[in-house]
């Protein structure tokens, strides 16, 4: 049981680190650190950097909702600790 418990809590930190990963990439990487590199492609008529700071971002957010629980429901139904 507590083998079980440990392995539990380390595939939801594992997931939580690589949700948050994306996320950075993705909000503070994409948006500012990258911006002048992707913004010599263009999405949409506006620069690809621009695109992440204003748009891109937040549609990267929301699905990462989605993907955050849809594994979390995985994870849960494999420790057979999903809610019924």
């Amino acid at each position: 049981m507590e083998k079980s418990h440990e392995l539990y809590w380390k595939k939801v930190l594992g997931l939580i680190r690589n949700v948050l990963i994306v996320w950075f990439l993705c909000s503070y990487g994409a948006g500012i650190m990258f911006a002048s590199a992707l913004d010599k492609i263009k999405l949409g008529g506006y620069p690809l950097g621009f695109w992440f700071a204003q748009q891109g971002s937040i549609y990267i957010f929301v699905a990462l909702i989605f993907i955050y629980a849809k594994l979390m429901g995985k994870i849960d139904e494999e420790f057979d600790v999903e809610e019924k």
